[in-house]
């Protein structure tokens, strides 16, 4: 059961899907509608889950699932997994490794691999204020608060030191 993004409770569970590089307004529009139409029929054994996406920065795709009416099992996080192999086999786009950081550099969001950013940390190149993006979040309301910020409020400051 698809409902807006705003009206999922705080305590909902996210996932946060980043994108290797960012999508063109054609595939945005193609992926709104893919994720709505998966959203509409995503169930946990038969039984509605409420659920909602938004994309941001043309670059992230973030689930979010009310787990007060019912909680995702392994079949439908399975689900929601291969729909994101679907867009990344479709798109020719990396979404789901885990060992890459995206941060801004101004209004640009540069995408990195884990090596790299440490690197570029150790050189100085980005700073304990530089805003990163904390894929690790699991609820609506740490994604509101906790996901775009400074690096030295995130994981990514162990590379700070």
């Amino acid at each position: 059961m698809l409902i807006p993004f705003e009206n999922l409770p705080d305590s909902s569970k996210v996932w946060i899907y980043q994108a290797n590089r960012s999508f063109s307004d054609q595939e945005l529009q193609e992926i709104t509608t893919q994720s709505e139409d998966f959203i509409t029929q995503w169930t946990v054994h038969g039984s509605d889950l409420k659920a909602s996406f938004e994309i941001r920065y043309k670059r992230f795709i973030i689930f979010g699932l009310d787990q007060e009416l019912n909680m995702a099992s392994g079949c439908s996080i399975d689900a929601s997994v291969h729909f994101i192999q679907q867009l990344e086999k479709q798109y020719n786009v990396e979404l789901l490794d885990k060992m890459n950081v995206s941060y801004k550099q101004g209004e640009f969001i540069a995408y990195k691999n884990l090596i790299d950013f440490r690197k570029m940390a150790k050189e100085k190149a980005v700073s304990p204020n530089t805003i990163v993006f904390n894929n690790l979040v699991n609820t609506k309301a740490e994604y509101l608060s906790d996901w775009e910020v400074p690096a030295s409020e995130s994981w990514h400051n162990r590379f700070l030191k």
